[in-house]
């Protein structure tokens, strides 16, 4: 009998993020999923996540009951291996011999007859001794790494520059599976003055900012948004961070009609919080926007400025064009532009700036738990070089009085504090901004309902810690260009 569609998924979408270096939180959001029920859909997910969250450990559950190293075994016998040992770990309801059964069939329709044997051997030992699996221990120094499945290298870094209890709260939060949240958008397209198939993607060549588009017209309120998901099952609560997010408690959000149109878009409280920080300007330049969330929210809040964002890659361009226009009220006020960071192509300055800079991605490994087994450390200063040509590249771009916001999804000093002093440095017509002035505007605007601005700052920057903070680990830095 044939492994059931969820784990067949979950193999496939395992393989291609070793093979291919891909992302799993895609791929498990495009179309190799479509086929599933939503209960295969929930299963493959968690099968996916669940094992990237802990590789490690799940390969030495199994590593002293096979006679070769692991590296010497087939890829689709160590992931398939992975797979039925994650689910005998932790997921109690399923029984042992239907996990044993489905992993050997993993391994027969990856073509891997000859290891149907030994897999079949391993993960009946595993059964036999399910209750063994090492479960999280109270000597945190020594055992985080192996206990929270995180490279030492990492948690060294985190336990001396955070200390060792914020340290133990990232790996905590890292391993559970993290709340899905919304932007209430608050705004539904009934009809437009642009057309949406007029809304192109540019190529790289100087752009000029006139007619980037019109206002959509045509509004739902946060009450008819939240009452239309309560009627297709979705429980929510108010967010953690921000007056305008939500946090779901049961049910798929992404069913519903409210994601379809648009009225809704799932996004990290703290991305949001990146987004609210930007502030208003008549024309706003997005660096680096895919895959689109901040963008799309940008485009929300300040629906008549004119917001030009690029993108290096055109596929994920592409992929930013969709998620705005999904959100079709604000597509219509946002101009894609295929450029690099480094060489933007624009002849006039902004008042606003966005640089949310390619990083390590170290503050999401909640959603992205693959990132810990690709990223070594000599990466962080080669990204270092990259995050500093880029914002010395937007600075260019601000207009007198202007304000940029620089911004990362990383939790490492080099990839934050350093690249903006670094710049500041070669740039004195710029100045940093006070963060706890700037929370505690947004604070007094209703739009931050966190009652502490301090849990958030990191001297004159914004950082938030996973499990300390209850979102994703951002890190922003607010610039002004001083007027003359």
């Amino acid at each position: 009998m044939p492994a059931s569609p969820a784990r067949l998924a979950a193999f496939a979408v395992l393989l291609r993020v070793e093979r291919e270096s891909a992302y799993a939180d895609e791929l498990l959001h495009s179309s190799l999923l479509d086929p599933l029920s939503a209960p295969d859909r929930n299963l493959a997910t968690e099968i996916v996540m669940g094992v990237l969250r802990w590789r490690p450990s799940l390969d030495n559950s199994f590593a002293s009951l096979i006679t070769i190293p692991l590296s010497r075994l087939d890829l689709e016998v160590r992931v398939a291996l992975r797979i039925g040992a994650y689910q005998l770990r932790f997921l109690d309801r399923m029984p042992e011999r239907a996990i044993v059964n489905e992993t050997v069939e993993l391994v027969k329709s990856a073509k891997k007859r000859s290891a149907a044997g030994m897999v079949n051997a391993v993960m009946r030992k595993l059964a036999e001794n399910r209750s063994a699996f090492p479960v999280p221990t109270e000597d945190l120094r020594e055992d985080l790494s192996v206990d929270y499945a995180h490279p030492a290298w990492i948690i060294d870094r985190w336990i001396e520059r955070l200390g060792l209890g914020a340290a133990e709260s990232i790996c905590r939060f890292d391993q559970e599976i993290p709340v899905t949240a919304l932007r209430i958008v608050g705004a539904k397209q009934t009809q437009t003055t642009q057309d949406a198939e007029n809304f192109t993607i540019v190529d790289q060549k100087t752009v000029d900012q006139k007619n980037v588009g019109q206002k959509a017209v045509g509004q739902k309120t946060v009450d008819q948004i939240e009452r239309s998901l309560e009627a297709e099952g979705i429980r929510l609560v108010p967010g953690a961070l921000l007056a305008g997010a939500r946090r779901v408690l049961e049910g798929d959000v992404t069913k519903t009609r409210a994601f379809r149109e648009g009225s809704v878009a799932i996004q990290d409280e703290g991305s949001q919080l990146i987004a609210a920080l930007v502030g208003k300007g008549m024309r706003i330049l997005d660096c680096c926007a895919a895959p689109g969330s901040k963008t799309s929210a940008l485009a929300s809040y300040w629906p008549d400025s004119e917001i030009f964002a690029t993108e290096i890659h055109p596929h994920r361009a592409a992929l930013l064009r969709q998620m705005v226009l999904r959100q079709m009220a604000q597509g219509t006020n946002v101009a894609i532009i295929v450029a690099d960071a480094c060489r933007l192509p624009f002849r006039d300055a902004f008042e606003s700036v966005l640089v949310d800079s390619p990083c390590s991605g170290t503050g999401t490994l909640a959603h992205n738990p693959e990132i810990k087994w690709k990223l070594k450390a000599e990466d962080l200063q080669d990204l270092q070089a990259r995050q500093r040509e880029i914002l010395a590249s937007a600075m260019r771009h601000v207009a007198p009085g202007g304000r940029l916001i620089y911004s990362t999804c990383s939790l490492e000093r080099e990839e934050n504090q350093d690249v903006v002093e670094a710049c500041l440095k070669e740039a004195p017509q710029f100045r940093l901004l006070s963060i706890r002035e700037e929370l505690s505007r947004l604070r007094a605007s209703g739009e931050l309902v966190w009652s502490n601005v301090d849990d958030l700052c990191l001297g004159d920057f914004l950082r938030t810690i996973p499990g300390i903070i209850p979102c994703d680990g951002f890190f922003a830095a607010v610039l002004e260009k001083i007027a003359l």
